[in-house]
């Protein structure tokens, strides 16, 4: 069983990453791998215990504690789905209504390099203040509208990933896995920001400045024809395109404040947001024709939206569920524990498993494993373990959820960004773990 589920993530995997080669999409590849992997420990688990002496009430309390357990990771999968969801609605209620061009008419330059930095700065700070799903998703959709090469936009989207995962590190709301570090006790606001904040920018500076010395030329901006053609010709004024860009923006910025206030998690904050503006968008828009209303409200929004990048979500989250309850991760913590004694050896090559499996069950580990009592509060391996966890997910596309989501959003190839950006992203990611050693 235990090897079996390992092989199925592996394949599965596989297909994932070489999704235009075996032409099937990746969101089926994910499905298929999450919800085998959770069959074979179903399975395995009852034909363990059916070997066993000891039946009957073992084997339904195994039973049931898979269930429990399952229910307890969908749970948790669930808050991620439903934050992802809204999130993406307001980002594409807002493009509906042209609110991003309120900031792309303010670019004017069509340099790629100026670009770029101006691009990753904004997202850095950007994913600071929201977070790095959720800038991600912004940024993703403000690419579109500055720029329509293929190469361009996959080029721009990866390092979209590297500097909204670097801007998130340094915040206490910027990562989940900061949140887990920050709630539990690990960490405080002012030390995060204050130690994890230059090894972070420079996480963020180094790729940015091997690759701005490569970019050449400028950037094709698509034509406002095309803009038309892609929301209908809905005609929208001037009042509304600006209401509903900070509208947009400051229902995504309410997010970190209503999680703060009430303790309540971040999904239920952004389908608050959500709410409201739906309540608006349907008063603003209630004198106009059915078919204009229509596209212009969540309703028709909501028609838009990248189903399959949702279940694309589900399906690897469920196969890293199922890698955490069958005890891989919390093996692969023991035997970093064993053989590295190293606290910043530990950290770094934690943030590169994240890469390929879910930097929360990698965090959750590894304070089940070091205690307070071990590391006190604002200890140096748990600042240095929100930057590892954080911006090492870079590494690969699928990460972290910052590269998950861009990755659909965009139609990223797995195999394009290996070639073009992991290096940048480990040449970043090692040198801010050599200044954060350095400094501390």
């Amino acid at each position: 069983m235990y090897l079996l589920i390992l092989a199925i993530f592996l394949i599965g995997y596989t297909f994932i990453a070489l999704e235009h080669q075996f032409k099937i999409d990746k969101a089926a590849s994910a499905i298929l791998t999450g919800v085998l992997c959770w069959t074979v420990l179903v399975f395995g688990r009852e034909t363990l215990l059916m070997h066993s002496q000891e039946l009957g009430d073992h084997l339904e309390d195994s039973i049931a504690f898979l269930d429990h357990t399952l229910l307890e990771h969908v749970g948790e999968i669930a808050e991620i789905l439903f934050f992802l969801l809204a999130a993406v609605t307001i980002v594409e209620l807002v493009d509906a209504h042209k609110g991003f061009q309120v900031v792309t008419d303010k670019i004017s330059t069509t340099s790629r390099s100026k670009l770029l930095w101006i691009i990753c700065i904004i997202t850095f700070f950007f994913s600071a203040a929201l977070d790095n799903l959720t800038t991600t998703i912004v940024m993703a959709t403000l690419l579109k509208k500055l720029m329509t090469k293929k190469e361009d936009l996959w080029l721009f989207g990866g390092m979209i990933v590297i500097a909204a995962n670097a801007g998130g590190a340094w915040s206490p709301i910027g990562d989940v896995t900061t949140i887990m570090l920050w709630i539990g006790g690990q960490i405080t606001a002012l030390k995060i920001i204050s130690s994890v904040f230059l090894p972070s920018l420079l996480c963020m500076l180094i790729p940015l400045g091997l690759l701005s010395f490569r970019l050449k030329g400028n950037v094709k901006r698509p034509a406002l024809a095309s803009d038309k053609a892609h929301h209908h010709q809905y005609e929208v004024s001037a009042f509304e395109q600006t209401f509903l860009f900070w509208a947009g923006i400051g229902s995504l910025l309410f997010v970190p404040v209503f999680k703060s206030v009430t303790h309540l998690p971040p999904f239920m904050g952004m389908l608050l947001s959500l709410g409201v503006l739906w309540v608006a968008t349907e008063l603003i828009h209630r004198n106009k024709e059915e078919s204009t209303r229509t596209g212009l409200t969540i309703v028709g929004v909501l028609r838009r939206i990248d189903t399959p990048t949702i279940l694309f979500f589900l399906g690897i989250l469920l196969a890293v569920s199922a890698l955490e309850t069958a005890g891989h991760l919390e093996d692969l913590a023991n035997v970093l524990d064993e053989s590295l004694s190293d606290i910043y050896v530990i950290n770094l090559v934690i943030g590169l498993l994240s890469s390929i499996v879910d930097n929360v069950p990698l965090v959750a580990g590894a304070m089940g494993m070091y205690t307070m009592e071990m590391f006190p509060q604002d200890a140096t391996f748990w600042k240095l373990l929100a930057y590892c966890a954080g911006t090492g997910g870079s590494a690969l596309i699928i990460g972290s959820a910052a590269g998950v989501a861009i990755m659909g959003l965009l139609k990223i190839d797995f195999i394009w960004y290996l070639k073009k950006i992991t290096w940048l992203a480990l040449a970043g990611y090692i040198a801010g773990w050599l200044l954060f050693r350095l400094l501390y």
